[in-house]
């Protein structure tokens, strides 16, 4: 069995044994070279926009070639700047959104293949998904006690009687006092709001939750409650979990794996211990770069040159208008995956960064590649410059 997960607050917990919400033994997690619970095949996501020409509209390529597996028991998390895809690749592998092109499966089946009744019944029963706003995500006129019955009686889980002792075990698994039964989402706080939101995403006993930026909204305090009952529900449940986030640092202590999005691909995927410090591609060093800690200060690397457009992406690699490395055949050809020494560590870059090379000396290589015009105005890729309404818990 893993280690436990360490807490948000900094203090390590132990979990003495993991249980499903019916006392029994979850099995123990499965490495991801076994088999897996989904996975995304090559997928693309085209949308099109309102912008274009008289007779023909621009596209919006939201994801490209996007290929991705996770196994029972796993957690991945998804890093990236505002815009990147990582919403659309969550929306993707739990079904609520169908590819443009490429493969959708859940344990080994494809989702898009099946009759529309077997697809809604197997993400219903299999996924469960937590959103960013809870205000927006329960419907307001709804008491807590229907919405988490809602799922139940969708899909004809249990008698009456088995539903009515299934919201209550979900309300004391979240830790909601039965008091808010009756309660309308207006009427609770924005912690106990997401509180109902994870509750719901566990009404069927999914193996796989996708939590996209489910602290977001949330005041800081009330998002390490929410963090550290994701993380003791992941490992009493036994559930696979694909956190989406802008709070990199979190993510990275969450996760057993970090993908790293940019415009739409998966640039990098690696193990959570080594994102930080052993990285190859350079966004992802950028990326991690920007991010605040308590022992050292923020010394990013400068990232100069323009921001593409989704609508209008470079030719080759996605990154090579920003990237201090780049150069023809970065503007002509897109970069294979290629593997680092660790195993389960997968990039796309012609020119990578060494392995265990100091990012300090990525930012003095990057700041001296630059015109000094240029340096004087760089961009950095800070992962979340939005305001986000503060809640109570």
């Amino acid at each position: 069995m893993s280690e436990p997960t360490e807490r948000v607050s900094g203090e390590g917990h132990e979990v003495p044994e993991r249980l499903s919400s019916a006392g029994h033994e979850v099995p123990e997690r499965i490495n991801s070279a076994g088999r897996e619970l989904a996975a995304l095949t090559d997928a693309h996501v085209v949308h099109r926009a309102r912008s274009g020409g008289l007779f023909t509209r621009d596209r919006v390529y939201a994801l490209t070639g996007a290929a991705f597996r996770i196994a029972p028991g796993e957690t991945v998390g998804v890093v990236g700047e505002s815009g990147c895809g990582k919403s659309t690749l969550a929306k993707v592998l739990v079904g609520v959104q169908r590819p443009t092109s490429g493969t959708v499966s859940f344990r080994g089946r494809d989702l898009w293949a099946m009759k529309p009744a077997e697809r809604r019944a197997t993400v219903g029963r299999g996924t469960g998904m937590v959103f960013q706003d809870p205000s927006t995500a329960l419907n307001r006129r709804l008491p807590v006690r229907q919405i988490l019955r809602d799922p139940l009686d969708v899909h004809r889980r249990g008698t009456p009687t088995e539903r009515d002792d299934r919201v209550r075990e979900l309300m004391s698994l979240v830790g909601l006092p039965g008091a808010l039964a009756d309660a309308l989402p207006g009427q609770l706080s924005g912690g106990q709001r997401q509180r109902v939101a994870i509750a719901r995403a566990l009404a069927l006993d999914p193996d796989l939750v996708v939590a996209d930026e489910p602290t977001s909204a949330l005041d800081v305090s009330v998002r390490a409650q929410i963090l550290n009952l994701l993380l003791d529900l992941k490992e009493r449940l036994g559930l696979a979990l694909v956190f989406v986030s802008h709070d990199i640092q979190t993510v990275r202590r969450m996760s057993d794996r970090v993908i790293t999005m940019y415009l739409g691909r998966i640039v990098e995927e690696s193990p959570a211990d080594e994102v930080t410090e052993r990285a190859r591609h350079p966004y992802t060093r950028a990326l991690f770069s920007a991010t605040p800690g308590l022992l050292d200060p923020i010394d990013p690397i400068p990232l100069v040159g323009p921001v593409p457009s989704a609508t209008r992406p470079p030719s080759g690699c996605p990154f090579r208008t920003r990237c201090w490395k780049a150069d023809d055949v970065c503007a002509e050809v897109m970069p294979d995956v290629a593997a680092a020494s660790t195993p389960g560590h997968r990039f796309r870059c012609h020119h990578p960064v060494e392995e265990g090379r100091p990012t300090r000396e990525l930012v003095a290589q990057a700041a001296a590649s630059a015109p000094p015009e240029a340096t004087a105005m760089a961009d950095v890729p800070v992962p979340d410059v939005r305001k986000e309404p503060r809640e109570h818990p």
